[in-house]
């Protein structure tokens, strides 16, 4: 989007749709939950936007505790922070005064991945202290907006440590090339619109100007804030896609287990509780096209087995036949691990 949007009227227009929809959820809720942050709006990229900013703030606690006196970079003391994470993942409650701010920074955020994309890709993925194409591909599960040009995208980053300034030279060539394939802001606004009436013509209106009451002195124009992009602390950088033959075939292998995976390999209660909401968006997402009541309904027949293979058997043969999951062997992987932890 080459022309320069009234950045006053969508900090307006954004104020006024989360206040809206705060004060209608807070009318009948004390807190914004997991489940609910999840499905918050039926805009999936506000949603994502609200659960990526939680992680970043999660990360930058982390960094806070970094002490001369303690090794946090042991293997289990990273165990037992990934733990933590999952669960209090799964006990997010979020009051009023906190969260408005959170869905008004992702409804602009929204916006401005089609207004300003490529600034708002260098906020959202380029914040790793160290840039591949594997953390990169991971970063995407917090992306709907355009997501499919930024997969091919990423696909034709060479593999090993990335520079920043050349990703983005390299970005600003391949969206230019397809600007015709990106989502306009004619869409973006309808989507909008079912919520808070918009024009798309609103957010290209000049300002309006407003006389000086007494002095007529000018004063000097003040720079465009930019937040510094902070490089994010190593916690939680894992799941690295690898190449893999067949679903199949890929269930069949042995796998290397994670962090998280060696710290969570206790017999669960059932899959619904142990679900944190990382991987519960992960497999919406990734597994169910975004689709949250078909996850709800899968993951509670699944607790209804008393057999893993049965489960197994209904989750690859009868759920993974109605979806593409050819590309979508570790989030399998995921699911079924989890299977097996509930009948261990």
């Amino acid at each position: 989007m080459k022309d320069k949007y009234n950045q006053i009227r969508l900090a307006q227009y954004s104020q006024a749709l989360a206040q809206r929809l705060t004060e209608e959820h807070f009318a009948q809720h004390e807190a914004v939950t997991a489940q609910q942050l999840i499905s918050f709006t039926p805009i999936k990229q506000v949603n994502l936007y609200m659960i990526r900013e939680l992680l970043t703030l999660w990360n930058h606690e982390m960094a806070n505790l970094r002490s001369p006196y303690f090794d946090f970079e042991h293997p289990e003391v990273k165990d037992a922070l990934v733990q933590f994470m999952n669960v209090l993942s799964r006990k997010i409650s979020i009051k009023r005064p906190h969260f408005e701010p959170l869905l008004v920074k992702a409804i602009q955020d929204t916006f401005r991945a089609v207004l300003e994309p490529l600034t708002v890709f260098e906020e959202k993925f380029l914040r790793l202290d160290e840039l591949t194409v594997a953390k990169l591909q991971e970063t995407l599960k917090y992306q709907d907006v355009d997501k499919e040009l930024y997969r091919q995208f990423l696909e034709t980053l060479s593999p090993g440590t990335l520079d920043r300034a050349q990703i983005t030279s390299q970005l600003t060539r391949f969206l230019a090339d397809r600007d015709a394939q990106r989502m306009t802001l004619t869409d973006l606004v309808a989507k909008f619109n079912d919520l808070q009436p918009l024009r798309a013509e609103e957010l290209f209106a000049p300002a309006p100007f407003t006389a000086p009451a007494v002095s007529t002195q000018v004063a000097p124009a003040q720079p465009t804030f930019r937040p510094a992009l902070a490089a994010e602390p190593k916690l939680n950088e894992r799941f690295q896609t690898e190449q893999k033959p067949t679903l199949n075939d890929r269930l069949k292998q042995p796998t290397s287990s994670t962090l998280a995976d060696r710290q969570q390999e206790q017999k669960i209660g059932s899959l619904r509780d142990a679900i944190s909401i990382n991987q519960r968006f992960s497999f919406i997402n990734e597994l169910f096209d975004g689709d949250n009541m078909s996850y709800h309904a899968v993951i509670k027949q699944l607790d209804e087995y008393n057999n893993p293979d049965q489960a197994k058997q209904y989750l690859i043969k009868e759920v993974g036949s109605r979806y593409n999951w050819s590309r979508k062997e570790e989030h399998v992987q995921k699911l079924t691990r989890l299977i097996d932890r509930k009948f261990a």
